[in-house]
């Protein structure tokens, strides 16, 4: 998906600077499906305002440069539509975890226990995260919520039954002499 699509949703939801809507993909609403960053943020912005797909006003602050602050226009919310109507690309699943545990062979067992054990707390704590709902979600943003519980769930689920698998696969470290 285009940043561009991106930044309309997210200002789909209100008015926001491009380091609030920065700060939905780092760890608010939408940081559990894509990235985006500041630098394609930005730029993705300027373009949505010269196409007329949203509009930029600026907010004067004390002693810090000048905060802009943008809006979704009815053009830009059409062209969100169009935009979400689209064929969707397959989910693209990314992991250092995995990768590594593929070399769990070549590695020393404490090593690849400790992957497992970091993997499960990280998922435990964002199981954790998704088990509560905000008052002002939407009924997608409800949906979404509760999707990434089960799968996260059904993750933690799944290391606890076959952590030994490769945990027997590492390396049995040899006593030092």
């Amino acid at each position: 998906m285009h940043v561009t699509t991106l930044c309309l949703g997210a200002l789909a939801f209100g008015d926001a600077t491009g380091y609030e809507i920065n700060k939905m993909f780092e760890d608010g609403p939408f940081s559990h499906f894509l990235d985006a960053s500041y630098g394609s943020i930005y730029p993705a912005l300027t373009r949505l305002t010269d196409e007329g797909l949203v509009t930029c006003r600026t907010e004067q602050q004390e002693g810090r440069p000048d905060k802009k602050i943008y809006s979704l226009t009815e053009k830009g919310r059409h062209q969100l539509g169009d935009a979400l109507g689209q064929q969707l690309a397959p989910d693209k699943f990314r992991s250092e975890f995995l990768f590594t545990v593929l070399f769990a062979h070549l590695l020393p067992r404490d090593r690849v226990r400790s992957l497992v054990d970091q993997r499960l707390a990280a998922m435990k704590e964002k199981v954790e995260d998704l088990s509560q709902a905000d008052e002002e979600d939407t009924p997608g943003m409800d949906f979404a919520r509760r999707y990434g519980h089960a799968v996260f769930a059904a993750s933690i689920e799944f290391l606890e039954r076959n952590r030994h698998l490769i945990e027997e696969a590492a390396i049995e470290e040899k006593a030092h002499a």
